[in-house]
């Protein structure tokens, strides 16, 4: 028989992230971790392969770049934090990434529940009992489809496939799962300790639709005569981008974007028509909601009585939104690529010629309305601005105009977010990515997680000063340079929050913040060195208030990126 001390649950924890697939644990550890750091430490000894620890001084750094990776790969991953503290600080990635969709199975030790040394793992230290809320779940339980407390250690694989199945099924999301510090101190025989295999308890995909809704929908394109799409996070899948791409193409539908989280259709094509819905509503008779949450803002648009609408979404009720209300006449729960491909099926089997027709005058008429926008764009962007005030979309035309199709553009501009949709040419999927929740500060660490995901890909930060403050750039920076992930960061700096200035403007145009113009938004201090903050960790940086040192400063940040350094550049573009 084996004198050799049985494993510890936190062993089988770490066999269970392996059964699961897991490559990264995004961490942020405490006093609670001690068994998994130890068996960590016992694995590399014994050279045995476990998920990457990436260490981020900040936990909102780690959600960041768990969502990040989440949304380039599909793939959730780890999230370590430290007890309530740690599960605080990434409460608001968790809502950004449950309102984006996107998978993470978030874990927090949590302090000892023995106080008299009864087990092992028990209270050793002042903050195990400051530590220890009535309710930890509630940090973060309106961002999540699932909790759960590993009640024993024997249990720890099945707990482990349970979270990861359901964070991995339609519609994906935020799973929560908490540690006791005594249960991963508990020893098992390795027969005590089950897998379950993901062909027997794996996730569930949402599909396509049956054969009488899918020939419905294609009636519909077939007999329109102002078809229109409102899309939001459908490119969160390649293949969906394609199939849109296809059927807007093949059927003469506009295609817009409202507060897009992904590039949904190539801006080149006839069929993309803007960031603004209401320009289709008024003549539209077939209209889709394909994956959007906010179609348009019924305070300022309104859609034609006249006009047939068919929502098919992931997500099709929204139940995680206390209130909605957008009227559809078809509601479909499914895989958005699925349908559209199984609808353009039967278009081209249905299609006749004057059906070709139709569609190819609703294309010419699209094509003329596309270069007429893109043409007043083009004029937008010729006005540089002036020193100390450089317009936001000269920068963006010129940093659209130095990089490339398969760079991915991270957009946190939020004031400023049109003039990087509409100045910098995005065509591949996957190429342009934003929050789909209302934290700021999450760019900087999606950034991270996206170049983890795609080495190959400059990956290209845009932030407004105020989300800059927010998204903890030192720990950014740090975490860039200590795992070689250069990443290139746009600091617009437009003294502080504007979006708050616009806000109270549009409710009191006349009020006395107006009549003062003070509006409690403004950052501005003496020194505003944002790029200082990058050097501090080896990026390089500079600061440009001169709309002519633009492009060369532009070429001068991506030159340090190629060369595997991150860069901040830091630019002014005067109050707002």
């Amino acid at each position: 028989m084996s004198d050799s001390p049985l494993p510890t649950s936190a062993h089988y924890f770490l066999e269970g992230l392996n059964d699961l697939g897991i490559d990264y644990i995004f961490s942020n550890f405490g006093t609670d971790h001690v068994s998994l750091i130890e068996a960590l430490a016992q694995w590399d000894q014994q050279g045995k392969a476990h998920a990457q620890v990436m260490l981020c001084p900040h936990e909102n750094v780690a959600i960041h770049m768990a969502a990040g990776f989440a949304a380039v790969t599909g793939r959730g991953q780890a999230v370590m934090v430290h007890v309530d503290a740690g599960t605080a600080n990434a409460a608001m990635g968790m809502h950004n990434m449950f309102r984006g969709r996107l998978p993470v199975l978030l874990m927090a030790g949590k302090a000892p529940f023995t106080v008299h040394g009864e087990l092992e793992g028990s209270r050793d230290n002042y903050v195990h009992f400051v530590q220890d809320p009535f309710d930890i779940g509630s940090l973060v339980r309106s961002y999540v489809k699932w909790e759960y407390n590993l009640p024993t250690g024997v249990t720890t694989k099945e707990v482990l496939r349970r979270g990861h199945t359901v964070m991995q099924s339609d519609p994906p999301g935020p799973v929560f799962l908490t540690l006791p510090r005594e249960v991963l101190a508990e020893t098992w025989a390795p027969e005590a300790v089950q897998s379950y295999p993901e062909s027997r308890y794996g996730a569930v995909h949402a599909g396509g639709v049956d054969e009488t809704c899918a020939h419905a929908l294609a009636e519909q394109l077939l007999h329109a005569e102002h078809p229109m799409v409102v899309t939001a996070y459908l490119g969160r899948k390649a293949e969906a981008v394609h199939a849109l791409q296809d059927l807007a193409e093949l059927c003469g539908i506009q295609v817009f974007e409202f507060s897009p989280s992904y590039l949904c259709i190539s801006r080149e094509s006839p069929c993309f028509a803007g960031f603004d819905p209401s320009v289709g509503l008024a003549q539209a008779d077939v209209g889709w909601l394909l994956d959007v949450d906010v179609p348009w803002l019924p305070k300022y648009a309104k859609p034609q009585p006249h006009t047939r609408w068919s929502h098919v979404d992931v997500d099709t009720v929204k139940k995680d939104f206390p209130m909605w209300g957008f009227a559809t006449d078809v509601r479909v729960q499914a895989d958005c690529a699925t349908v559209l491909r199984q609808v353009a099926t039967i278009v081209r089997a249905k299609a006749d010629a004057a059906f070709h027709q139709r569609v190819a005058t609703r294309m010419a008429r699209m094509r003329a309305a596309q270069q007429t926008r893109v043409a007043a764009l083009q004029q937008a962007a010729l006005s540089p601005g002036q020193v100390g005030a450089i317009s936001p979309a000269y920068l963006c035309a010129a940093l659209g105009a130095a990089i490339e199709p398969h760079d991915v553009v991270v957009n946190e501009a939020i004031r400023n977010t049109f003039a990087v949709l509409n100045q910098i040419p995005r065509t591949e999927p996957l190429s342009m990515i934003a929050g789909a929740g209302g934290g700021l500060g999450y760019s900087g660490g999606m950034a991270l997680g996206i170049k983890l995901a795609k080495p190959g890909s400059r990956v290209v930060q845009i932030v407004g000063d105020g989300g800059f403050h927010f998204s903890t750039p030192t720990s950014v920076y740090a975490t860039a340079q200590r795992y070689g992930l250069p990443i290139f960061t746009v600091v617009l700096d437009n003294g502080g929050w504007q979006a708050v200035k616009e806000a109270v403007v549009r409710v009191y145009p006349q009020g006395a913040a107006v009549q003062s113009d003070e509006f409690q938004a403004r950052l501005q201090g003496h020194e505003r060195h944002f790029e200082q903050i990058g050097q501090a960790f080896g990026a390089y940086g500079e600061c440009v208030s001169d709309p002519a040192e633009v492009p060369a400063a532009i070429a001068r940040c991506l030159q340090a990126l190629d060369a595997g350094q991150s860069a901040v550049l830091n630019v002014q573009i005067g109050l707002q």
